[in-house]
């Protein structure tokens, strides 16, 4: 995943469930088509509903990074 250029961050650490999932979807309405959008969340919540919510909003989930403590969600707008 290192050769993906991340447009924007969102640092969704300390946050719980919705939020993370919520800050992601109002980034994603103000995206262009093509950004990549990386989540910063320590809810376990995250790993499971953000996925669920890109296949169904039809976008593309690039991947999941466990980086210490926390999981780098990274998400492309496709529309």
């Amino acid at each position: 995943m290192s050769d993906i250029t991340i447009k924007q961050e969102i640092d969704a650490r300390g946050s719980f469930c919705p939020g993370p999932m919520m800050e992601l979807i109002r980034v994603m309405k103000s995206s262009e088509v093509g950004d990549v959008i990386a989540v910063l969340s320590t809810d376990k919540g995250s790993q499971r509903d953000i996925p669920k919510w890109v296949e169904k909003a039809k976008h593309e989930l690039i991947g999941i990074e466990s980086i210490e403590g926390y999981d780098k969600i990274i998400v492309r707008k496709l529309h």
